[in-house]
């Protein structure tokens, strides 16, 4: 389910690679409650290809200390990926945060102890983004292939002329030395009028995989909450843009709401794409703990046609997995939408392409968190529910009497179930939860809840037809209750 990770962990910023039959993931690395972006040393998840729930925890793989500009560690160290060298060691490449260059550590074995090597650089020692005309550098991404190696960097900050979009940099076998000086492969907003990327220019989190022979930059865009897809047939020039893969909110997908409306707290986001046992998935990241500064990371399935186009996929519960029958206990922190009747889930003061992080205020909508920093799943929870909170999951099964083996989330609906439900919630509170399939269909069932100290499942009946269904869940009423569970009996 989303997020794949355990819900106490924190790993934004992905960069999924298959190494030996597995898939480690790389990225930054956040905290609950956390009050800055990538505050944590790096650690490393991996998970065999056959089996993405899986995931095993490698431990810490490098500490920001370990970077001679940050032996005090006043520094954080922004998104990471990891590419094997043509030497067949591993490389990851990063920025710190109050630096201008891409720094780059090693290991011998993809989640292992890793060793700070060097900088990027120039022939004569200049580190790439201290030299005359450089622009800083940001979120590093590596692509080898045969027997080069090629760096991609990038920031467009919204109104920054100087900031002229991603950068792709050929270096040497050694992993550190330029070959080829940086050039530009996709606008900044500033720089993006009349380009195929008007209106989703480059804001940062370039990323680049090589599909069927051509070479996708995957990005985050100016509005911020999507990752956007640009094609070429060469590794550092001619990208034309695709479209639009995954947004963290929901913004662009029109099948259950408008188009417009965003149906989830939305922020930042980074990821890439990844093709692993035939089936191809994008991996992306969300808001939690009412900041932007605790991101929990998210999959989901993509198609790439025969055209090589990528459809934009929705945020899904169930995520890399099958659709989940509507049998059993469900953790209500798997919810993909979250929005209020009155907020459509937006953060207050952060309009799309904003560049800088906006709290939430005390009328945003719900959100996920966790009590203290346990390593605990019960620990975690939806807080801030109000009334017009929506709360939505996606998707369960609906079908025969066990209820599985349904089909796709267009499947036609037959004779209905009723079903017993529970939710599991605590805190002031009295009043009920409509239960929907579609957020402005009929109500399907009723859970009324009242004020509890502890967590507290209440009962309720809902009648479903056949089919598979989204279930979305509206508070009507008094008090601020939190979730942490609901289940079909």
């Amino acid at each position: 389910m989303n997020p794949y990770l355990p819900p106490w962990e924190y790993v934004p910023d992905a960069e999924p690679h298959l190494f030996d039959g597995r898939v480690y993931v790389y990225g930054s690395h956040d905290r609950a409650h956390g009050f800055v972006f990538c505050s944590e040393d790096y650690v490393c998840w991996s998970a065999p290809v056959e089996d993405l729930s899986a995931w095993r925890y490698e431990g810490v793989i490098y500490k920001k200390t370990q970077d001679p500009l940050n032996a005090d560690g006043r520094m954080v160290m922004y998104a990471s990926d990891c590419a094997q060298g043509l030497d067949g060691r591993f490389y990851i490449y990063y920025v710190l945060d109050k630096a201008n260059v891409v720094s780059v550590a090693v290991c011998n074995t993809p989640a292992g102890c890793y060793e700070f090597l060097g900088y990027v650089r120039y022939s004569d020692g200049t580190r790439l983004g201290e030299a005359t005309g450089d622009e800083p550098q940001f979120d590093p991404s590596v692509l080898v292939e045969n027997d080069a190696v090629y760096l991609y960097t990038g920031l467009g900050i919204i109104g920054d002329v100087t900031r002229r979009g991603a950068m792709a940099t050929r270096l040497a076998p050694d992993m550190l030395t330029i070959v080829e000086s940086p050039v530009y492969i996709a606008p900044s907003g500033a720089c993006g009028g009349g380009t195929s990327f008007e209106g989703h220019e480059f804001f940062e989190a370039a990323s680049v995989r090589k599909v069927r022979g051509k070479y996708y930059l995957v990005y985050s865009s100016v509005h911020m909450t999507e990752l956007c897809y640009a094609v070429s047939d060469h590794p550092t020039r001619n990208f034309v843009y695709g479209g639009v893969i995954v947004s963290n909110c929901d913004l662009g997908i029109s099948a259950y709401k408008p188009a417009e409306m965003r149906t989830y707290p939305y922020g930042n986001n980074h990821g890439s794409i990844i093709e692993i046992c035939g089936q191809w998935y994008v991996f992306y990241h969300r808001m939690t703990n009412s900041t932007w500064f605790s991101r929990q990371g998210c999959i989901e399935k993509i198609s790439i046609d025969n055209a090589g186009r990528i459809a934009q996929v929705e945020m899904t519960s169930h995520g890399a997995g099958e659709i989940f029958p509507a049998v059993g206990r469900f953790p209500a922190y798997m919810a993909c939408n979250l929005w209020n009747e009155q907020t459509t889930g937006a953060i207050v003061g952060a309009p799309a392409g904003a560049a800088a992080p906006v709290a939430f205020s005390a009328a945003s909508p719900a959100y996920i968190s966790q009590e203290g920093f346990e390593e605990n799943a019960d620990a975690c929870y939806i807080a801030n529910i109000t009334d017009g909170t929506v709360i939505g999951f996606k998707y369960f099964s609906f079908c025969g009497e066990n209820l599985t083996g349904c089909g796709d989330e267009t499947s036609e609906s037959h004779e209905p179930h009723t079903l017993k439900i529970a939710l599991t919630t605590r805190a002031y509170g009295r009043g009920m939860f409509e239960i929907r399939t579609n957020p402005l269909g009929e109500v399907v069932g009723t859970v009324s809840i009242v004020s509890a100290n502890v967590w507290t499942a209440f009962h309720g009946e809902v009648k479903i037809p056949s089919g598979t269904h989204a279930l979305y869940l509206t508070y009507r009423g008094g008090g601020t209750p939190q979730m942490q569970a609901l289940e079909f009996l």
